[in-house]
Order: structure tokens, then sequence, then C-alpha cells
């Protein structure tokens, strides 16, 4: 459970913004947006890794300019 705790004087949306900010670390927003829906367990594991293959093309494409560009 997240506690956020308002010090005397603080504007609400400052301690609104420190909530939405634990609870984006936690992971709680992500899983609430997850659990919107029921998704068979085969196309969590293609969306899985569907979202691996591109992560790793986007770091070889990285990795590959990086490669090309002069180092200085």
């Amino acid at each position: 459970m997240i506690v956020v705790k308002v010090k005397k004087g603080e504007p609400i949306d400052k301690a609104v913004k420190r909530l939405k900010k634990a609870m984006d670390k936690e992971g709680i927003i992500k899983q609430l947006r997850a659990d919107r829906y029921f998704e068979k367990p085969c196309v969590k594991r293609r969306m899985k890794s569907e979202r691996a293959r591109a992560r790793a093309r986007s770091i070889a494409r990285r990795q590959a300019l990086a490669a090309t560009l002069p180092r200085i």
C-alpha cells in the first residue's frame, strides 16, 4: 500500500504528482491497464515476444549507428 503524506501548506497537486510517481514506480498503473480485459496466455506470450524483438532491433540499430559515427 502506497502512502503519501501531505505536508503542511503543500499544494494537493504536488502530492497527487508524488502519488502517481510512486504508483508508476511500483507498477500499479501498468498492472491496472493489463487487467482491464482478459488476455489469453498465448496472446500474452506473443506480445511479450514481439516487444522483446522490437527492443532487440532498437538496440541493434543504436549500436550500428554508434559504430558508424566517428569518435571524437
